[in-house]
């Protein structure tokens, strides 16, 4: 591989490493909001029906 080859093939890998990174980012916080909701969702209805 030329010089010019690498030079252009490693910023593209890592813009698509960053992509995949921010993907699973917004994936996980969706996944953990959701149950923090759900928690809450729990706890004011239990607590309001004691």
């Amino acid at each position: 591989m030329s010089r010019a080859t690498i030079a252009l093939v490693c910023p593209v890998l890592l813009s698509l490493t960053a992509c995949g990174n921010t993907v699973r980012g917004f994936q996980k916080d969706g996944t953990e909001t959701g149950l923090a909701l759900d928690n809450a969702t729990y706890r004011v209805l239990k607590a309001s029906a004691q």
